[in-house]
């Protein structure tokens, strides 16, 4: 699509209170708002949230890089960034790109070649440790990009100018870790927060235009609320399971949000409740905790809930995306282990579907959070820490056999940071999921002594699987749960995935490699190296009608880390301390 872009020019004034830009009228006539109909449906040019669109399929329909010229492309700008944490997915709107740097600044530049337009920095205050910062994503809507600065500040910021807005503080600061996502005029941010305190334990909306709080929902429940009574005896304000991963989805139609949140902690069952059995093996079990939540996005009210993992032991995360699709649901049993009896076969769905962290693929229907199906992910293994769900109930069941029931006890148990950081994306022309894992378990003991209740703990390998399938891409059929590898190799990644209309999938690694690859087999058709270390990040973008592609290079954090460590004896050394951009176009 052909489109001209704006450019924004900006003058960097460094003074005391922070950055003063100056931008040219002209500019400034020039830019166009943002409104809710361009999120709900994006200029294909433009990528203005996360996954692009709020279904979170990061799919892209521009398809001027196909399968017969993907093979010609070539790097068409890189940028420097400050060293540090960076775990983010730029926004492109009419040509500008709009990015977290590493050290928790904002910078707008012109996509087209990198140029600086204007930069945002925040004095933070001592204590703050803003190379530690790992935002998700921002958001933009009307004139203003949103920033959740790790301070504990929501902040405006003008998209022409980069000057500040307003802001309003959410937290006392240090704990934000998630992202940021415009829906129905305000501005849904996501926290984390500290082991056994529930103060920071919430998703939160603020008005886009003045920054005006309008509701929190604390994903710890109550005493007196539904869900309260499954902590046993946890007092409320040591109640903690942070939403702190990916943003949520949303449906403009229903007006619902639908989010995810990580494990309780504590980390294991002897240090929030005394014991194993202290709490049930069954869900429902420490909410919302492991569990995806709908919520009304005028009044964070609760619609419905669903828990993956109940009463975690093992810090298992299930606090990815849920992508929202709509599909014939005809299971088959040959491949998917769970299948509700009252599913009529075939029948058309909106469903809500993920692939957790700590293993497992569910899919629910998006109206009620009915369970429809789910399957082991990836594969099914004697070490799966939830290796039951009642058909008919829907209710999953942690393995009793890998609960933690004395200080010292070890077990082996899967998954272990299988997806960690990067995201999945759909093809909605053959109603299909990629999915990036990596073939990992964990081996931990209890420590009741530790305040996270483990120690040691680390991943591994999965026990028996062939070394150089260490990470690879699944193809799951949305519709039958039947799930193809397509792609293997011995080193780890952390990108995210990307598919387009023209059949290709765009994957990355920790060896420096950024690829496309043939969206049916899987075959590698591009392969072009970068600067370091890719990191989530990959999307797609035009500027007058000229395709781009892009990743981030940078630091993780634990999740990095793990990964380095299992396949330093199959790759060279990491390039670390290298954060960057690089985009690459056709000649």
């Amino acid at each position: 699509m052909k489109r001209t872009s704006h450019r924004v020019i900006a003058v960097l004034l460094a003074a005391s209170a922070g950055l003063t830009a100056l931008a040219s009228s002209a500019a400034e006539q020039a830019f166009v708002p943002v409104t809710d109909a361009m999120l709900a449906n994006p200029d294909p040019a433009d990528w203005l949230m996360v996954s692009r669109t709020y279904d979170e399929h990061r799919f892209s329909p521009l398809k001027q890089i196909t399968k017969a010229n993907v093979s010609q492309l070539r790097m068409a700008w890189a940028r420097s960034l400050p060293l540090g944490t960076q775990e983010s997915t730029p926004l492109v709107y009419r040509g500008v790109m709009y990015l977290f740097a590493p050290g928790a600044t904002i910078q707008a530049v012109d996509a087209t070649n990198g140029d600086l337009l204007w930069e945002y920095r925040r004095q933070y205050p001592a204590g703050t440790v803003p190379t530690r910062a790992r935002e998700k994503s921002l958001a933009i809507y009307e004139d203003m990009v949103y920033f959740a600065a790790p301070d504990g500040f929501l902040v405006g910021i003008d998209a022409r100018t980069g000057k500040q807005r307003w802001e309003n503080k959410l937290d006392n600061g240090g704990q934000q870790a998630g992202g940021l996502l415009v829906a129905d005029g305000k501005v849904i941010s996501n926290r984390t927060c500290d082991q056994g305190k529930r103060e920071n334990c919430f998703i939160a909306a603020n008005d886009a235009k003045t920054g005006r709080l309008v509701w929190k929902f604390f994903t710890t429940a109550a005493p007196g609320e539904p869900g309260g009574d499954t902590w046993g005896g946890v007092p409320l304000d040591k109640r903690a399971a942070g939403p702190w991963g990916q943003v949520g989805s949303y449906d403009p139609k229903r007006k619902m949000l639908y989010w995810s949140v990580a494990n309780p902690n504590p980390y294991t069952r002897l240090q929030r409740h005394g014991g194993a059995d202290a709490v049930p093996v069954k869900a429902p079990v420490d909410l919302f905790s492991n569990s995806t939540v709908a919520l009304d996005v005028q009044t964070g009210k609760l619609n419905w809930y669903y828990q993956e993992l109940p009463g975690d032991d093992w810090d298992a995360d299930h606090n990815h995306e849920r992508l929202l699709i709509h599909t014939k649901v005809n299971p088959d049993p040959k491949a998917v282990k769970w299948i509700s009896p009252k599913l009529v076969s075939g029948s058309e769905h909106d469903i809500v579907l993920t692939a957790a962290e700590g293993g497992g693929m569910f899919a629910i229907d998006q109206t009620n959070g009915q369970f429809l199906w789910g399957r082991p992910f990836p594969f099914d293994d004697p070490n799966l820490n939830m290796n039951s769900i009642d058909v008919n109930t829907g209710l999953t069941q942690v393995n009793p056999d890998k609960l933690f029931r004395k200080d010292g006890d070890r077990i082996i148990g899967c998954y272990h940071n299988t997806r960690a950081i990067m995201q999945t994306a759909f093809n909605p022309q053959n109603n299909s999921l990629y999915v990036p894992f990596h073939d990992q378990c964990l081996s931990m003991v209890a420590n009741v002594e530790s305040p996270v209740g483990y120690g040691p703990r680390e991943g591994i390998i999965r026990p028996g699987i062939d070394r150089n399938k260490y990470m690879n891409i699944a193809k799951v059929n949305v519709s039958t749960g039947e799930m193809k590898v397509i792609y293997s190799q011995a080193i780890g990644t952390n990108g995210s995935l990307l598919a387009t209309a023209s059949g290709l999938v765009f994957t990355s690694d920790l060896n420096r490699r950024f690829r496309a690859l043939d969206g049916e087999d899987g075959k590698m058709l591009w392969e072009g190296i970068v600067g370091g270390m890719v990191v989530t990040s990959t999307i797609t973008y035009a500027v007058n009608g000229k395709q781009y592609v892009m990743v981030f290079t940078g630091e993780g954090q634990s999740l990095t880390a793990n990964v380095l460590a299992l396949t330093k004896d199959v790759m060279p050394a990491p390039v670390r301390n290298s954060s960057g951009i690089y985009v690459f176009a056709l000649p």
